[in-house]
């Protein structure tokens, strides 16, 4: 493990630029570039005012996939407005001088007042379509709404490029269903990565106390919450009416207990040859975790990283073969994780 840069405050989302740089977010709001060298940028200017409370900020940021020619960048954020606040999405340009020509293409409805669950990770599927993750926005009288389509809460939304529901989606012509909406009945969900045979969405999202759980997301799919979770509530409760129901999507795989699940990443490089094709997630409660699959059955897991003791809130496969891992903290770190000599 190289440290490649320390002293972010609370970083959250990561991509990789060309030329071995990288673009961080801090979820205070701030968005930085970060060199080969480590050198850190001056924050970015042109953000947008985040709603920087509880779980709420700069969250995840994502290279348009002609980025090389268009220079438009997507990020996720936690926005104030009038009557609360939401997870939205902007895209901009990234130009010399830091953004430009910036634009909200989605805002999760409704606003309401809440400092957490806001989700979020973007990925852009091989069509170019953008996939979103929302949270259920934490509060009972708002998870309840993960099963409402005429919410945005719990859901993950499916996008065009410039915004707007993508052609798709299984609820488009749904009367009262929000029609960007691709799959439902999800808690608060902080990892998502693409099948690398497949193009599939797969996502890792947080249980309540125990009952985090890697899934497969199929169009127009109920995974679920708050009916059934193998967690229970904090305070002991039992949560819905058990853990299988008909009609709902079963995780591919559970933790118990949890492992705070945020940042998925499927390996596609090179450097580690026997890892190719296995998923690694990371948890708040301080490792990644290395899941071989068959098929949508986990076969083998191993713990990684859980020397550093940090909580690991994004982790990629790099463009290098690398694996990079970002650490959750006032003084947060991107580390990068090399074969052995």
């Amino acid at each position: 493990m190289t440290t490649v840069a320390g002293g972010l405050e609370h970083p959250w989302g990561m991509a990789f630029l060309p030329e071995g740089k990288f673009l961080v977010t801090e979820r205070p709001g701030r968005l930085r570039i970060i060199d080969a060298k480590g050198n850190i940028s001056a924050p970015l200017p042109g953000v947008p005012k985040v709603a920087a409370a509880g779980q709420g900020g700069l969250l995840d940021v994502a290279l348009a996939p002609d980025f090389q020619t268009s220079r438009w960048i997507y990020f996720s954020y936690s926005e104030p407005r009038d009557g609360g606040n939401g997870t939205s999405v902007a895209r901009a340009k990234l130009g010399p001088q830091g953004l430009t020509d910036l634009n909200v293409i989605f805002r999760q409805t409704p606003a309401v007042d809440s400092s957490g669950h806001f989700g979020s990770r973007l990925v852009f599927a091989r069509d170019g379509s953008l996939f979103v993750t929302l949270g259920e926005r934490q509060l009972k009288h708002f998870a309840v709404r993960a099963q409402d389509l005429e919410t945005h809460f719990g859901k993950i939304v499916h996008l065009k490029p410039e915004g707007g529901a993508a052609p798709d989606n299984p609820f488009l012509l749904v009367p009262g269903a929000q029609p960007e909406i691709w799959s439902y009945g999800h808690r608060n969900v902080q990892g998502a990565a693409l099948h690398p045979d497949t193009g599939e969405l797969w996502i890792t999202e947080h249980g309540p106390k125990g009952g985090d759980e890697l899934n497969h997301v199929k169009a127009g799919a109920n995974y679920g919450w708050p009916l059934v979770t193998y967690g229970i509530a904090y305070n002991g409760d039992k949560v819905g009416v058990g853990q299988e129901r008909v009609g709902i999507e079963p995780p591919v795989y559970y933790w118990v207990p949890s492992i705070g699940t945020s940042g998925l990443t499927f390996y596609t490089g090179e450097r580690f040859p026997k890892w190719r094709g296995q998923a690694f997630a990371g948890g708040l409660y301080g490792m990644v975790e290395r899941l071989q699959l068959d098929g949508d059955k986990v076969v083998h897991k191993e713990r990684l990283l859980e020397q550093l003791n940090q909580r690991i809130r994004d982790v990629r496969t790099g463009p290098d073969g690398l694996l990079y891992v970002l650490t959750d903290s006032p003084k947060g770190q991107l580390i990068c994780v090399a074969p052995a000599e």
